[in-house]
């Protein structure tokens, strides 16, 4: 694609409705479109330079072993209320839905509880572990007030892990592994391992 074919051109000035500075240098430079508070679309520079993100980030998880999969975003509420977080006075960012017949939904703002669901249907023993999953997907949030750009939206991309370990020892070994890999994102990515 050439820069002249882009039918996004780039702006001189913010639009007016967006704080975030991190918003607002991309949506001058044609990057992304804001849609309302907290939801942005992905222009064509934005998303080759976030599908070369995901490809580091890939590359970093599957070399520790990450598998990755990509679990639903609608939720059965009966999986959350497990684990007592379905509750809007316990969780109070969920969107939620129903179907036509009156079954509540939960659209997925994050997968803890029906990752461990689907993971419960294919572990046989604890000598299949240790193991990890991991996904990139868009998550959303009811946020109040969405005006961190897209740090902090209602809805944005995620990737999200998971280990399972046979006991704490393997757990940290694990983790320590994986802190590894994220540092190796970080540096490719040009930000640096510094972080504290």
């Amino acid at each position: 694609m050439k820069q002249s074919q882009l039918f996004t051109k780039t702006k001189k000035e913010a639009p007016s409705d967006e704080v975030a500075k991190n918003a607002q240098l991309l949506i001058r430079a044609g990057f992304i479109h804001k849609e309302m508070a907290g939801v942005y679309a992905y222009m064509p520079l934005g998303l080759r330079v976030l599908e070369n993100i995901k490809k580091i980030v890939r590359e970093e998880m599957n070399a520790v072993g990450g598998q990755e999969l990509m679990m639903t975003t609608l939720q059965p509420k009966e999986i959350w209320e497990k684990t007592d977080r379905w509750d809007d006075a316990k969780v109070d960012n969920w969107f939620k839905t129903k179907l036509v017949n009156g079954t509540e939904l939960g659209v997925g703002l994050t997968h803890e509880e029906p990752i461990v669901d689907a993971i419960s249907n294919y572990l046989g023993s604890y000598k299949d572990m240790p193991f990890a999953v991991y996904q990139i997907q868009n998550k959303f949030r009811n946020e109040k007030r969405a005006k961190s750009g897209l740090l902090r939206g209602r809805e944005f991309l995620m990737k999200d892990m998971y280990t399972f370990s046979r006991d704490q020892k393997q757990h940290e070994e694990e983790y320590e592994k994986i802190v590894k890999a994220y540092f190796r994102v970080y540096d490719k990515l040009g930000l640096g391992s510094n972080i504290e």
